[in-house]
């Protein structure tokens, strides 16, 4: 029963993620600059959560796509703040870190944690970069400034912001002792903390949702 229960919240948690896709591409055209980027993020995380959700239900190894979505996402997500942190942080060095990371995650699922295996070193670093460069962007949209130029975007991003950071420093967290879970405790402390991770998970695409919606709301009204 436990059991049963666990999948459903771990498979529903995937429904967040489509609906959000499919809202970002009906409301693509009207998006500005910034969300039109993290747009493509949200597309990927759709169609990559979609396949490894069939993978699944197939009852096979799914790794692969965690592999690449780790490298790919990242890449969106360097893009991002790339274009959020322009006037902050100077462009090439966010491209560096995303060019080293994905140097790294290649080398990991090559010679380290091979492409059938949860490639925790690789989220570890990611979530790790991604916090940083989350509270980086805390401190930029307190500029009054920032808040005068943005002013139409501004609440948007701060809903994306918030829930990027949250959702990686939880994955932060699962990863770290991940492998201290998984050796010592049993199988259903496992499922309980994959269904905290799809938690964090929701969370994070409610927050997207959010942000898209209030965007679209400012755009109308």
């Amino acid at each position: 029963m436990a059991m049963n229960f666990s999948k459903i919240i771990i498979i529903s948690s995937h429904l967040p993620i489509l609906l959000t896709a499919l809202y970002a591409a009906f409301s693509y055209k009207t998006l500005g600059h910034h969300l039109k980027v993290f747009s493509w993020f949200i597309f990927l995380s759709g169609v990559t959560q979609l396949m490894s959700l069939l993978f699944w239900f197939k009852s096979k190894n799914n790794m692969p796509i965690l592999h690449f979505y780790t490298a790919a996402g990242f890449i969106c997500l360097a893009w991002f703040y790339g274009t959020v942190l322009n006037n902050f942080i100077n462009a090439k060095i966010i491209w560096s870190m995303a060019i080293l990371f994905l140097l790294f995650t290649t080398i990991n699922t090559l010679f380290i944690q091979n492409v059938f295996t949860f490639n925790s070193n690789a989220l570890a670093v990611e979530s790790i970069q991604i916090v940083i460069l989350a509270l980086f962007t805390f401190i930029f949209f307190l500029n009054n400034i920032v808040k005068e130029s943005s002013k139409l975007d501004i609440k948007s991003l701060n809903w994306i912001n918030s829930g990027l950071f949250i959702y990686y420093a939880s994955v932060l967290l699962i990863v770290y002792f991940g492998a201290t879970i998984t050796q010592s405790f049993s199988k259903t402390l496992n499922r309980y903390t994959w269904m905290f991770h799809s938690f964090f998970s929701v969370v994070m695409y409610t927050c997207f949702f959010i942000s898209l919606w209030k965007r679209s709301k400012t755009l109308t009204s």
